[in-house]
């Protein structure tokens, strides 16, 4: 009788064991707090997306942490970090004092130069930061008035809650109610390009990476839109890229992507993808 309640006393402690292990397997595989097979949701930006989607891809290569990014605008990204819908946002502005006061802390992961485009027949070279402002408040509405040929000018903006046309009104110095009325509204980079790209009369603003020989670029100022012209403050069309979380959202799988962005690998893949490094 005694020999048998060992045995079951046996079998139970095995049991038990057998439950933990399979407990303990389960944590590690579905890495809520950053562990293997972990998963980041980081929404936002459409000018931070295609660099953060560069930086996953490799991260991908040496950890296993799913990376899930969707662009969605700035103001959207961070609103979602800011309800919890997402862990990141991602934003290509500055926060506002209400988001700073929703507890937000923000990480600086690149800087990005914004560009003024044309349609790459365009004469129009260089233009001042007053003659940008005059352009897409409609003061000036022909390209001869700018030393270009005889033609309309067509304006193309973004979208409301875009942290690109944040900026870039933020910078030139006007608002929206500002823009002129009959300016062609595009969603994302990618839209402005084509839609400048296909219309000689065209001009709008897009992110550095977004520069092919499809547009051409416009000098402000005299000085040329790349990557040594905004880190030594001499190009002024220029903003940073965010990633911005509230401290108990970020679990630890969103901290170690963090800090492979800001190593020397993660900067020189944002280099390499035409943004410009923090460091």
């Amino acid at each position: 009788m005694i020999k048998w309640k060992h045995t079951k006393l046996a079998l139970s402690i095995v049991a038990i064991l057998t439950i933990l292990s399979a407990c303990s397997d389960n944590n590690d595989s579905t890495g809520a707090d950053g562990g293997s097979g972990a998963t980041v949701s980081i929404s936002g930006s459409t000018s931070v997306g295609p660099l953060a989607e560069k930086l996953a891809a490799k991260y991908s290569e040496t950890d296993n942490t799913n990376i899930e990014i969707n662009q969605i605008g700035s103001s959207a990204g961070i609103t979602n970090a800011i309800s919890g819908v997402s862990e990141i946002g991602m934003s290509s502005r500055d926060l506002k004092e209400e988001e700073i006061a929703s507890g937000l802390n923000e990480v600086v992961i690149a800087y990005d130069g914004i560009v003024v485009v044309t349609h790459p027949t365009n004469k129009v070279k260089d233009l001042t930061m007053e003659q940008v402002k005059q352009i897409f408040t409609g003061e000036v509405t022909n390209w001869s008035e700018l030393g270009g040929d005889d033609m309309e000018i067509v304006v193309v903006s973004r979208e409301d809650g875009s942290g690109s046309r944040d900026a870039f009104q933020e910078i030139v110095d006007y608002s929206s109610g500002e823009l002129i009325r009959n300016a062609i509204i595009a969603s994302g980079n990618g839209n402005i390009k084509t839609t400048v790209a296909n219309n000689k009369h065209a001009v709008g603003f897009i992110s550095f990476e977004y520069i092919d020989e499809t547009i051409s670029t416009i000098d402000i100022n005299g000085v040329e839109a790349n990557a040594a012209n905004v880190l030594q403050e001499k190009y002024s069309l220029s903003r940073p890229f965010l990633f911005v979380y509230k401290e108990g959202q970020l679990t630890d799988a969103g901290q170690r992507f963090i800090d492979f962005i800001l190593s020397e690998d993660g900067q020189l893949i944002a280099e390499e993808a035409g943004a410009i490094r923090v460091k």
